[in-house]
């Protein structure tokens, strides 16, 4: 009887070798044949499943995506406003290894968006979704008194937006200025400015 595969677990599997090896190697060493051998396929095995290396940093970074927001959406249940806020940014935040490793693989992904329309698209659309909670977050927090600042919430939502995003490039490239104590320390930080009154 022939051996059924989940395709579906296939693919998350070789989106975990995929990461093992660009945290231990860089994006470039992150070749087809690389990642196959890390997951421990045959080389010819990823085919089926992404044709190019392209295709394989589409999905882990659609992945890496869904992955951020069952995990906001589990360390934001029962908060509301700024606790809200301060939980769903620190699920973006690199503050320990797992989410390191995602900062890996989302960064190799913005350089390939730069010239491909379809991950331009699939990216906007993430960041898109990441805004829009943003928003609703801190028009929570304001109606319940918690931001006293008179900056709109679209505009507080695009400086947490850069602060976030711009810290999994800081992380990953200055680790030692940027340790997740201090990436926490700072969200705090900015927070307790949207909650200070005048």
């Amino acid at each position: 009887m022939p051996k059924i595969v989940d395709h579906d677990q296939r693919r998350l599997e070789l989106v975990s070798a995929t990461w093992r090896i660009i945290a231990r190697l860089g994006m470039d060493a992150a070749t087809m044949r690389e990642i196959a051998a890390e997951a421990g396929f045959a080389n010819g095995a990823l085919k089926p499943y992404f044709p190019t290396k392209d295709d394989l940093l589409a999905f882990a970074f659609e992945h890496v995506f869904n992955q951020t927001n069952r995990r906001m959406a589990a360390a934001t249940t029962g908060k509301t406003g700024l606790a809200a806020l301060r939980a769903y940014c620190q699920e973006i935040l690199p503050l320990d290894e797992d989410r390191l490793n995602e900062a890996r693989i989302v960064i190799p992904f913005w350089q390939k968006a730069l010239t491909d329309q379809s991950k331009a698209e699939l990216h906007d659309l993430s960041m898109e979704q990441w805004r829009t909670s943003l928003v609703e977050q801190l028009q929570q927090a304001r109606s319940e008194g918690e931001v006293s600042t008179s900056v709109s919430d679209e505009a507080i939502a695009g400086h947490v937006m850069n602060m976030v995003l711009g810290a999994q490039i800081t992380a990953v490239l200055d680790p030692d200025h940027y340790s997740p104590s201090q990436l926490a320390a700072q969200l705090d930080g900015y927070l307790e400015l949207l909650a200070a009154h005048p």
